[in-house]
């Protein structure tokens, strides 16, 4: 499932964009790495979707990514956020080796990670519930919170369950009714965010 969002996103690369691509459903922009520092149409173009639409930035956790982040955030004066992943050692598949500061870039991590990321970089969802954390929570809320379809999902719902005192054996559809009957979307959400930053 893709979602909508209406902020326009840039990324270092088109393996990258790629992956984004799969994810969400918006105006995707490279950088093509330093390119942009000297592509004056380019940062042109995003100062004007900034005042627009908006704009969020998703480049990689490593010193490059940072460096256009930095770049980026003196160029243009408003409607900037900044999406940020988190380190996480590893390559991405398409490499013989690991990138030089040992980080799995945008291109490498899960739809789920990236949800996240842009989920606390306040980009706006348009045609998903994401958006509104009133109603029944849903299965499309556990994918996208990372409690179900992802490499780390289990560790995850394991930790929920040990903070709500819910059976460990209880199955990804009782956890869904189960959460429904105790908490908020809101409520889920905020946990999830708090599980996230420890």
């Amino acid at each position: 499932m893709r979602y909508r969002i209406r902020e326009a996103i840039v990324v270092e690369g088109r393996y990258d964009k790629n992956t984004v691509s799969q994810v969400v459903d918006t105006l995707i922009l490279e950088t093509r790495g330093f390119g942009l520092f000297s592509d004056r149409e380019l940062m042109e173009l995003i100062r004007t979707l900034a005042k627009r639409r908006g704009v969020i930035v998703l480049t990689d956790s490593d010193s490059a990514g940072f460096l256009i982040r930095a770049r980026l955030r003196g160029a243009v004066p408003e409607g900037l956020k900044h999406a940020y992943i988190p380190d996480i050692p590893g390559k991405e598949r398409r490499k013989s080796a690991p990138s030089r500061e040992g980080k799995l870039g945008v291109e490498g991590v899960g739809a789920e990670v990236i949800l996240r990321a842009l989920r606390r970089a306040g980009a706006t969802f348009e045609d998903s519930e994401t958006g509104d954390l009133t109603g029944e929570i849903t299965k499309a809320d556990l994918f996208e919170m990372g409690l179900s379809g992802g490499e780390d999902s289990a560790r995850l719902r394991g930790e929920l369950k040990r903070r709500l005192g819910l059976p460990e054996r209880l199955s990804a559809n009782g956890l869904l009714e189960v959460l429904n009957a105790i908490l908020t979307r809101r409520e889920l959400w905020e946990l999830i965010e708090e599980m996230s930053q420890r």
